[in-house]
């Protein structure tokens, strides 16, 4: 149907071939109303030329496709034709109710109730009696209501209620029958699959004893020889030897040194996998830590001609509480990382308390080749730590976990600095993957498993800490990490050494940083320190002035050389016979320097020289010897030597215990050398004997791991004995051996080569009191005598 002159003209295509008769009206008002909402309308019901009653459904169809919230006006610019279908009413309820239950038994009506008078559109007017039921129909035309009702014209059949009732319980009851048996079968299946997890689950856990237990044989089985491999060849080197043998004993020395270190990395990641490794916590001294570190590589770092130097802030306490063997493991594989790859310059060893760096971010970064340790450029190790969670700006305090807030905890921030070959771009995305080397011509020429850094990663996070790094090729690299410990209380009593108390010294050196290192290091020993650039300027202000010189020079060896020139009239200066307390004068020797021009150097001026890397314990001998003092160290500074060992340890009586013939030779011979008398015994029943009180030995080296009685329980039989002798003390009834002992108790050291399952804890828990893996060394002697000797109160 289209417009015409204000006509709607009919232009409609109808899907039926009944004769209507359409008011035009009619049919014109559903053509618009059609267009306008984009739906089928319906007409009211009419009669067809058959009699019959009928309506029309009209559709539009539109040129382009409309979107559902098209507006009128759109729709009936775009409207182009139309769709109309009529239905015979009484056709189609016919067909219905033949699907539904034949129209013999029901009688329907069809109204049309749009109007206030129904109109009929199917069925007879007699309305019957019996079961009545009205609906509403929709024929898709909101604009018009009908209406359906239903009767039964004859009896009324059962009910359909009951009928659907019965049918529909019946439905439900087998339903619920399918959903129990389904229930119980798959509660079955589950309880199979659980049987079957917990089965596997304990293999699992079986598998992964076996596989601890494997390791601690295999870890006590290697290592066994290897202390007495590597002891034999420590007992070789002290014997006369021509430069030959010492070359090939320290050569297979250093062999079996690497082969412990693989198996202790080896056994680490293992515990990690297995999610097995804990912290200790202990008080222990990070100066300490970092100085035996130095004195690991010092010998790599001369041969190499490094600058090797550490430098911790006077911020860092001085005792923390944490797990230092894990923080000397980390320290200990970035420097020695750092030494493998590093042919010229320095390895710098820093350690700050991280609310240090928060404010600034450029603390000593190094960025210059004249403010750096040695004068070569390096990376700046601000990029190193950049990344850390607790230097993100956006962060909250109270999400950071270094935050300040607790003042029992120390956020340090460790960084390791080298001037080495750096990282290859390409490769530093797997740097911390484990087995994984940088490339293979890097792992022919410098060796290592490829674990270190990935063991060191995973002992950070157990510190609640992070790790990273900055590498430049060819420049060199900055390996940072953080770690949360513990400040330990003030036992208000920190004995500071007295004898430099009163001493003044003077660092000249040119390098600010290797100047600053100097400075830490005197001042450990309670040394008042000044810095100098301008010796002469100094000596201008002081002497020609009538002021005060101090009492130690230290003059750096590089500086020394570079100012060559003016040194003879200042060290005359200095040396001045006016003065009868003139200052001594040290010379700090760089490794890179030629000892043949250091000795030349000293011996024409009389100089005291001090060989790199500092460490407080050294540098306090150093100092003591040009004071005129004695050779006698205090443990606090770690020294470990000949002599001071040789003071410790001579005359002592000591119990060494061990199953293995060779072990026991390698611990008498290193307790001989430093003076001990030593007695061996090889059980665990033997050491009760010996050890019953009252005894005339000082100390026991307990071996772990021995046949018929175990080092532990043989610790727990002595303890008894020892408890019951101190309770007769107590009472009065004091053995005549005994008279002048208060408490008894001998001091027990384990020695084991088991370094999983001989644990700190669990030494403590047998009252043991210390701990030395094999093989051990002097430091490891040193560090564990040292506590029980020193004192010669101690009763016994």
């Amino acid at each position: 149907m289209v417009k015409k002159n204000g006509c709607v003209m009919s232009n409609r295509v109808y899907l039926s071939n009944q004769l209507i008769v359409c008011p035009l009206q009619e049919d014109r008002e559903n053509v618009l109303r059609a267009r306008e909402s984009g739906k089928g309308v319906l007409t009211a019901p009419f009669k067809l030329l058959n009699n019959r009653l009928g309506v029309i459904l009209t559709y539009t169809v539109y040129k382009t496709e409309l979107p559902p919230n098209a507006r009128p006006q759109e729709r009936i610019q775009t409207a182009i034709g139309y769709l109309g279908g009529i239905f015979d009413i009484e056709a189609l309820v016919d067909k219905l109710l033949h699907q539904l239950a034949g129209k013999q038994s029901i009688m329907v009506n069809v109204y049309d109730t749009t109007n206030e008078r129904p109109i009929s559109m199917y069925g007879s007017n007699d309305t019957g009696s019996g079961m009545y039921y009205k609906s509403t129909l929709n024929f898709g035309d909101p604009s018009r209501k009908h209406e359906m009702h239903c009767r039964f014209i004859q009896k009324p059949p059962w009910p359909w209620l009951a009928i659907t009732s019965s049918f529909g319980t019946l439905v439900i009851a087998l339903l619920i029958g399918h959903i129990v048996h389904a229930t119980v079968t798959r509660i079955a299946k589950v309880e199979d699959d659980y049987q079957k997890m917990t089965e596997l689950k304990k293999r699992a856990e079986d598998a992964d004893v076996a596989k601890s237990q494997f390791l601690a044989t295999v870890s006590h089985e290697i290592r066994t020889p290897m202390n007495g491999v590597l002891g034999m060849l420590q007992m070789l080197m002290d014997t006369d030897l021509d430069t030959t043998q010492q070359d090939y004993v320290r050569t297979a020395q250093a062999s079996g040194k690497a082969l412990v270190s693989l198996i202790n990395e080896v056994l680490d990641q293992a515990k990690i996998e297995s999610g097995k490794l804990e912290l200790e916590t202990v008080p222990f001294d990070l100066r300490t830590v970092c100085d035996d570190i130095l004195s690991l590589f010092c010998g790599k770092a001369q041969q190499k001609g490094l600058e090797l130097a550490v430098y911790v802030s006077d911020q860092v306490p001085e005792t923390l509480i944490g797990d230092p063997g894990r923080i000397r493991q980390i320290i200990t594989n970035l420097v020695g990382n750092s030494i493998k790859f590093t042919e010229r310059g320095h390895i710098y060893l820093t350690v700050h308390v991280i609310e240090e760096v928060m404010p600034s971010l450029d603390v000593e970064t190094g960025t210059q080749c004249a403010n750096t340790l040695s004068g070569y450029p390096v990376v700046n190790r601000k990029c190193s730590w950049e990344n850390f969670r607790h230097f993100n700006r956006e962060l909250n305090s109270c999400e950071m976990p270094f935050a300040p807030g607790a003042s029992d905890t120390v956020s340090l921030i460790i960084s390791v600095e080298d001037t080495g070959v750096g990282i290859p771009f390409e490769a530093q995305s797997r740097v911390f993957t484990p087995f994984m080397q940088v490339g293979p011509s890097i792992a022919r020429i410098h060796g290592g498993t490829g674990i270190g850094l990935s063991i060191s990663k995973c002992l950070v996070g157990l510190m609640k800490g992070e790790i990273g790094f900055a590498s430049k090729p060819q420049v060199g690299s900055t390996f940072t990490f953080t770690a949360v410990l513990t400040r330990a209380r003030s036992s208000g009593n920190e004995n500071k050494p007295s004898e430099f108390k009163e001493v003044s010294a003077l660092v000249f050196d040119h390098r600010p940083v290797r100047a600053k290192v100097t400075k830490y290091h005197l001042q450990r020993l309670g040394v008042e320190t000044e810095l100098t650039t301008d010796l002469d300027q100094y000596i201008f202000s002081k002497v020609n002035c009538g002021l005060r010189v101090a009492k130690l020079v230290l003059i750096d060896k590089e500086t020394w050389l570079k100012e060559s020139h003016s040194m003879p009239m200042l060290v005359s200066k200095l040396r001045n016979k006016d003065q009868p307390n003139s200052p001594k004068l040290f010379l700090l020797e760089n490794p890179k320097s030629s000892v043949r021009n250091s000795s030349h150097i000293s011996r024409e001026f009389h100089l005291n020289v001090i060989m790199k890397p500092l460490r407080a314990s050294m540098l306090q001998v150093s100092l003591q010897r040009a004071l005129g003092g004695i050779d006698k160290v205090n443990c606090r500074n770690g020294v470990v030597g000949n002599l001071t060992l040789g003071s410790l340890l001579h005359k002592k009586k000591i119990l060494v215990i061990d199953d293995n013939i060779v072990n026991l030779k390698v611990a008498a011979g290193a307790l001989k050398k430093y003076g001990a008398e030593v007695t061996c015994a090889d059980s665990g029943k033997k050491a009760i004997t010996l050890l019953k009180p009252p005894h005339s030995f000082d100390a026991c080296f307990m071996d772990i791991q021995m046949p018929e009685m175990d080092g532990f329980e043989a610790t727990r039989r002595i303890r008894v004995m020892e408890r019951d002798l101190n309770e007769q003390i107590e009472r009065g009834e004091v053995p005549l051996e005994c008279a002048n002992v208060q408490r008894w108790r001998t001091p027990i050291l384990a020695m084991t080569a088991d370094v999983i399952q001989a644990t700190y804890e669990e030494c403590l828990k047998y009252e043991m009191d210390g701990y030395v893996s094999k093989p051990f060394e002097g430091e490891q002697l040193y560090r564990e005598v040292a506590r029980f000797f020193l004192n010669q109160d101690q009763v016994q």
